[in-house]
């Protein structure tokens, strides 16, 4: 009998193995890393990225790109840092109707088939332009629940690998064992079908991109936690990063085919590799690029390993 592998295999087995062999190698380079303080410091800023990867998956799945998750976590870091501290339930009213903003956004890109990049990108400058607004120099305070419960040190692992288990969880059971879930998975992947059979793809495509902009806020939350204040552009490079995340984590950018596990895996991998580089004493020059290497080789990886799935079926 023949071993095959399955997608679903390939898209968690690849980020798996990207993240045990960089643990690995930061472990081999820094010993002192194999320990609870080490991996604290290590993954000391994994959670929010986790959360805006996440967050982009959800628009991923119905194959959309958003360009505005950086500025929009910036936004909410912003929102979070000046009124969700001194005025919580105004805070809170302005990061609903951020919210529905998201969602909103998705009904008119479906309505007026416009294309979701050059809306997002669009975007940007208004949360950007918002955020500046609020402030316009670094500062503001976080709230002393969302500081308490970013620095909170559980008995057994550091907060960052627990909430990234939760995080990883919580969106499993969304895409995977909900209806909502699979109603946003169908629409990437033949939204004529999901038509066919009853569904409005409307709401459904609304609340892709709610749940985008639910977990976004709940980034810039979980930054301000960490960082303590706030800036305009404390979160830009976001966007990227959730994008490549959600990509080697095993989703692709059409055919609604995302794997949430591993899309917080790929948070976790993208984080370490800039300490992972650091070590190496690589120049912060090329370490963007370095990064970008790594991503192609995971995703050269995949490639080889879908083809001897699609190999096999074959056979």
């Amino acid at each position: 009998m023949k071993f095959r592998l399955s997608s679903d295999a390939v898209r968690l087995a690849i980020p798996a193995l990207s993240l045990t062999l960089l643990l690995a190698a930061i472990f081999w380079l820094q010993p002192r890393a194999m320990s609870y303080g080490g991996l604290n410091l290590l993954l000391n800023l994994a959670v929010p990225i986790a959360l805006a990867t996440i967050a982009q998956m959800f628009v991923m799945a119905v194959n959309d790109l958003d360009l505005s998750m950086g500025a929009f976590v910036s936004f909410v870091a912003c929102v979070t840092a000046t009124f969700l501290k001194d005025a919580p339930v105004i805070g809170i009213l302005i990061l609903a109707c951020a919210i529905a903003a998201y969602a909103a956004l998705g009904v008119v890109i479906h309505l007026r088939k416009l294309p979701s990049i050059v809306m997002t990108l669009g975007m940007s400058f208004v949360w950007a332009g918002l955020a500046v607004l609020l402030l316009p120099a670094p500062g503001g305070q976080a709230p002393d629940w969302v500081r308490w419960l970013m620095t909170v040190k559980p008995p057994f692992a550091p907060m960052a690998i627990v909430a990234s288990i939760i995080i990883a969880m919580f969106a499993h059971l969304i895409v995977m064992r909900c209806s909502l879930g699979v109603l946003i998975r169908g629409i990437g992947g033949n939204q004529r079908s999901v038509e066919r059979a009853g569904w409005s793809v409307v709401a459904a495509r609304a609340a892709a991109y709610g749940l985008s902009g639910f977990f976004a806020v709940l980034a810039g939350i979980a930054l301000v936690g960490l960082t303590t204040s706030a800036d305009a552009n404390i979160a830009l490079r976001y966007t990227l990063l959730s994008i490549a995340g959600v990509i080697l984590g095993g989703g692709e950018f059409i055919g609604g085919r995302i794997s949430p596990i591993g899309a917080v895996i790929g948070a976790l991998t993208l984080t370490l590799a800039g300490s992972f580089l650091s070590f190496l004493r690589i120049s912060p020059d090329w370490q963007i690029g370095a990064q970008g290497a790594i991503l192609i080789i995971v995703l050269a990886l995949r490639l080889i390993l879908n083809r001897i799935e699609n190999r096999e079926k074959l056979q």
